[in-house]
């Protein structure tokens, strides 16, 4: 598996998602430029957390127009894999790459803390290795992961069943009592409708080894690596 960190301006958690790709799972991966024109045969191509060129405007409105998110939407417009992770989510929706946008907590406040996600969609090439309805424990930390979609988009969505991990209960209760941001629905993480671009907003490369509290964002990874072959 070859993989791809982009790193940006203001990107944070590129050396954590380089460590699990690398160091946890085998992989031969490498960090790409925001700057860099050719993907150079990747696999795999990861958009990491952090404050892309500071959140200017709004997060991740900068970051798609980078000269590297031009040749990571070909990418996956050929069916190539994408992650994107919290402030990676949010490029990902500014990038069209996938429906809907990342606002403000309902708060207001900037959230750090474990929260379990129940997987809703274990049928996708980045949940195989989990069971249908699992509940996960994945830390967040975003200011800016209320995930909001129109009505239209949002019955197209559940048609498709794009809706990959919700906020949830330790028993997997789905209510607005276990929902930290405000978000859609409870709604965590999801795919576009070709199932290769999943975004997210809790950390799973923050819990991917022993070492960690948990390593509940293993499995993940290790999805990829099996699609991947």
């Amino acid at each position: 598996m070859k993989a791809g960190v982009v790193r940006f301006p203001g990107s944070n958690c590129d050396r954590d998602c380089l460590h699990v790709l690398s160091d946890v799972m085998g992989a031969d991966a490498r960090f790409l430029w925001h700057k860099d024109h050719d993907l150079k045969g990747l696999d795999l191509v990861v958009l990491p957390g952090g404050f892309s060129y500071g959140d200017y405007l709004r997060c991740g409105a900068i970051a798609k127009f980078s000269p590297i998110m031009s040749e990571v939407m070909e990418f996956a417009d050929k069916g190539g894999l994408v992650v994107g992770i919290c402030n990676g989510f949010q490029v990902l929706t500014e990038s069209g790459l996938l429906p809907g946008a990342l606002i403000r907590n309902k708060g207001l406040k900037f959230i750090c803390k474990y929260v379990n996600l129940r997987v809703d969609n274990a049928d996708t090439r980045f949940t195989t290795e989990y069971k249908q309805s699992q509940v996960l424990t994945v830390p967040i930390a975003h200011g800016e992961g209320c995930y909001m979609v129109d009505d239209a988009t949002w019955a197209e969505m559940l048609q498709y069943n794009q809706i990959v991990f919700r906020y949830c209960s330790p028993d997997g209760e789905v209510s607005e009592l276990y929902n930290p941001n405000g978000a859609r629905d409870n709604v965590a993480g999801i795919v576009n409708k070709a199932g290769n671009v999943l975004g997210m907003m809790p950390h799973p490369e923050r819990c991917a080894e022993d070492l960690m509290q948990n390593k509940d964002g293993y499995g993940l990874f290790a999805s990829v690596k099996n699609f991947l072959g």
